[in-house]
């Protein structure tokens, strides 16, 4: 299990690749949506805002009015910034959830 500093750190690092190629990512999912990210096995949460391409405002704690909800186990978390979990294989499997409404969640699968 992964701790929260590790986690914390994970989505620091996403943050960072996502600014780096905020242009790319803003051409895929132009959205602006608070974002809450739930471990459950940590009994955790971060938030932010993706926006412009780019995750900021990173905090610990949770946003229960996030317009984009993830929840995941943090070995998971760390596994998706890597790059190492398959997205849809993982919804599928329950192994991460993420809430979201219809419009937004079509515009995400193209990241995914």
């Amino acid at each position: 299990m992964a701790s929260v500093e590790e986690c914390r750190q994970a989505l620091h690092d996403l943050a960072a690749r996502m600014d780096a190629n905020a242009a790319t990512v803003r051409n895929q999912v132009d959205l602006d949506r608070t974002l809450a990210c739930r471990i459950t096995d940590l009994g955790t949460a971060f938030h932010g805002r993706l926006t412009g391409g780019r995750l900021v405002d990173l905090a610990d704690g949770d946003d229960p009015k996030a317009k984009i909800a993830l929840s995941t186990t943090s070995d998971d978390l760390i596994r998706l910034v890597r790059g190492e979990l398959d997205i849809p294989k993982a919804l599928a499997g329950r192994q991460m959830a993420i809430k979201a409404n219809p419009f937004d969640l079509l515009k995400l699968r193209k990241l995914l």
